[in-house]
């Protein structure tokens, strides 16, 4: 998938920046395995704490506070705040919970959001994964949907 990506990234020259936080980088790898990535990537970064997330992007306390670092508003504001930093044509946020602990009643391991924001359009997807997946293949099965979503996003842009 990462490669049909980079082919319309490249076709349409844009940009991508990514913002992530349970993936841990694992979005940015998969789009920088593509040969000649540096035509379409501008900027990615891992805020896996709160703090990064508020001061490098902007997620605001009221945010983090009243819905978590796990949420749609929490994904939105990642987003935004990267597209703010960078300028990037399109800008993809991704913040979940990958087990095996650290779930709840409300957020259970396996619930992540990501977001796509380009030219003030924005996506917000709510992903849950079975939980009783592993760590790396909750990462994998998430990063997989991530990118799914952004072909069919940019295929639109």
């Amino acid at each position: 998938m990462e490669q049909k990506i980079a082919e319309i990234l490249i076709k349409k020259g844009l940009k991508i920046a990514t913002t992530e936080s349970c993936t841990g980088g694992l979005l940015s790898s998969k789009l920088t395995d593509v040969s000649g990535s540096s035509a379409f990537i501008h900027l990615n970064l891992v805020t896996y704490a709160n703090e990064a997330k508020h001061k490098m992007l902007g997620v605001s306390n009221e945010t983090l506070e009243n819905f978590g670092a796990v949420s749609e508003e929490c994904a939105r504001e990642m987003a935004e705040g990267l597209f703010k930093l960078t300028g990037a044509d399109i800008c993809v946020s991704t913040t979940g919970i990958a087990g095996p602990s650290g779930g709840s009643e409300n957020k259970p391991v396996g619930l992540m959001y990501s977001a796509i924001y380009s030219s003030g359009r924005m996506e917000i997807y709510k992903i849950q994964m079975p939980p009783e997946y592993e760590r790396i293949m909750m990462k994998q099965k998430f990063v997989e949907t991530v990118l799914n979503n952004i072909y069919t996003f940019i295929s639109f842009v």
